[in-house]
């Protein structure tokens, strides 16, 4: 009887364990430390401002509910203030509401969702759409880099659910400090590789800037950017800087 009860225990340890260390689960875990070592969790009830290549960006997020915006002048020297929230996409000109067809609409939606999304990384990657998934571990310029990749679900995913991302923790700081992505193109799919530098703390969150890079071959596999870019076969696009970046925590007491 007491060989049984130990041999039942040793097959409950074992399920159990099987059962946490998927890599669903253990990709959960370190979004979530990322989250945590990042501040950026207490931007759920705040507002947000900072200029990004001559647009101002504006968000407010309030318990869920959510207003997304940019301002910046035409060629005409109107005033364009497009807003995004849980109500879709709206565009004033000169404080006047427009009326846009759904094709632009469309092209307006993501071009202003992803700007704030990349902006405040990783915040939102706990989303109930967001799937993650612990791939592997990589050593990029001697630093170990836990590698995680993230999908998402259709409903609740948004414009651009099918876009697949790979970040790379730092395994001891838990910083993300490299990020790789696929996008749907019209001839393709795009791969863009970015290296996060100019980490600051502001109000308790931390801002980072981004090198921008593209693979010389577009074919190459998504998971394979983090060794091209260590052996220099990456192509520098451009930088994605944020400048008079602004955070004030709305207090819900």
């Amino acid at each position: 009887m007491k060989n049984i009860s130990i041999f039942l225990l040793a097959v409950l340890f074992m399920a159990c364990k099987s059962e946490t260390d998927t890599p669903e689960l253990i990709g959960d875990v370190i979004i979530n430390k990322a989250i945590d070592a990042s501040g950026v969790d207490v931007l759920k009830n705040a507002k947000v401002s900072f200029d990004f290549r001559g647009t101002q960006y504006l968000a407010n997020r309030n318990n869920g509910q959510f207003v997304l915006a940019r301002v910046f002048l035409s060629d005409t020297n109107d005033s364009i203030f497009d807003v995004l929230s849980n109500d879709g996409f709206e565009r004033f000109v000169n404080d006047e509401k427009v009326q846009l067809p759904d094709t632009l609409i469309a092209k307006y939606t993501p071009s202003v969702n992803s700007v704030h999304y990349f902006s405040v990384l990783p915040y939102g990657l706990n989303n109930k759409a967001v799937n993650k998934f612990l791939i592997g571990k990589e050593i990029i310029k001697n630093t170990n880099y836990h590698k995680v990749k993230v999908t998402f679900d259709e409903e609740g995913g948004g414009e651009d659910f099918e876009d697949v991302f790979i970040y790379w923790i730092n395994s001891e700081t838990y910083n993300i400090e490299y990020l790789a992505y696929s996008y749907a193109e019209s001839d393709g799919q795009g791969l863009r590789f970015r290296e996060a530098y100019n980490a600051r703390n502001i109000e308790g969150v931390k801002i980072v800037d981004y090198n921008n890079y593209k693979p010389n071959d577009e074919s190459v596999e998504l998971k394979s950017l983090g060794k091209l870019f260590e052996s220099g076969q990456l192509q520098l696009l451009s930088k994605i800087e944020l400048e008079n970046v602004e955070i004030d925590l709305i207090d819900n007491l």
